[in-house]
């Protein structure tokens, strides 16, 4: 039964980690799917910056460098950033999968063109970035946003009720727009694709369970990533990432100096 690691990129309590991994209900099949989750060791705030882009990139490697050792059959990220995805290539044989490129893919198996639909604006650059550093920057028609700030734990719980209609209101606009597809803005949304699904006139692509699917063909066709595309470095040196998120940079079991 194959074995997916989902890397979720937040340090997250048990109570925060189940919410994230109900979204395995999402996935069809037998249920011969093994999903486990493990939230990384640091986090942005809100993943609205470079610098918390950095942070995600970096927490999310640590967190899965070693998966193959571990026995994984797969890595999946829980951000539709696809953070640490590129490095988390260059270190593993097994197939990295990220929901930002599954869900886009996905939406143009089934359409032309798609639409971002998010729950707050600050997450609109993302996605412009993540569609042109896949050469798909013009197949994305439009971002339609809430102004509702996301609480990356919580995620929608009690919220549903006032975004739920709201997020129906702007997927339409999606559909105005020329959108053929919509996508799903963030992982944590999981729990709106159902009620947009069975509302709208397009198919609805919710990242998170896309990237599931995406690892279960790429395992059943015996696929991973290119080592032309993400070479190995010639000298690892995982240690250091360990190191850093330990608080013990140098190995030498001493804590950095602390700061006034």
């Amino acid at each position: 039964m194959p074995r997916i690691l989902v890397i979720v990129p937040v340090a997250v309590s048990d109570e925060g980690l189940a919410r994230r991994a109900r979204q395995s209900a999402h996935v069809g099949g037998d249920g011969s799917l093994r999903l486990h989750y493990r939230p990384v060791k640091i986090n942005g705030e809100l993943f609205d910056s470079f610098h918390d882009y950095l942070i995600a990139d970096l927490a999310v490697f640590e967190a899965g460098m070693r998966a193959d050792a571990e026995g994984f059959d797969a890595v999946c990220v829980d951000t539709i950033s696809d953070s640490g995805v590129n490095a988390l290539r260059s270190v593993l044989d097994i197939p990295v999968v990220g929901p930002g490129r599954a869900a886009f893919l996905t939406a143009l198996m089934l359409g032309d063109r798609f639409s971002v639909l998010t729950q707050w604006q600050g997450w609109a650059e993302l996605y412009g970035r993540r569609t042109q550093e896949m050469g798909l920057r013009h197949k994305l028609v439009s971002v339609r946003a809430l102004d509702v700030q996301p609480d990356l734990s919580a995620l929608l719980d009690d919220k549903e009720d006032v975004v739920f209609p709201r997020l129906l209101e702007a997927g339409r606009l999606c559909i105005d727009d020329g959108a053929d597809v919509i996508c799903l803005g963030s992982t944590t949304m999981h729990r709106a694709a159902e009620y947009l699904a069975g509302r709208l006139d397009v198919p609805v692509v919710s990242p998170g369970p896309a990237s599931y699917e995406f690892a279960r063909s790429l395992l059943t066709l015996g696929l991973s990533q290119s080592r032309t595309a993400y070479p190995r470095a010639a000298v690892p040196k995982l240690e250091i990432f360990e190191r850093m998120l330990s608080g013990d940079p140098t190995g030498d079991g001493e804590h950095g100096p602390a700061v006034a």
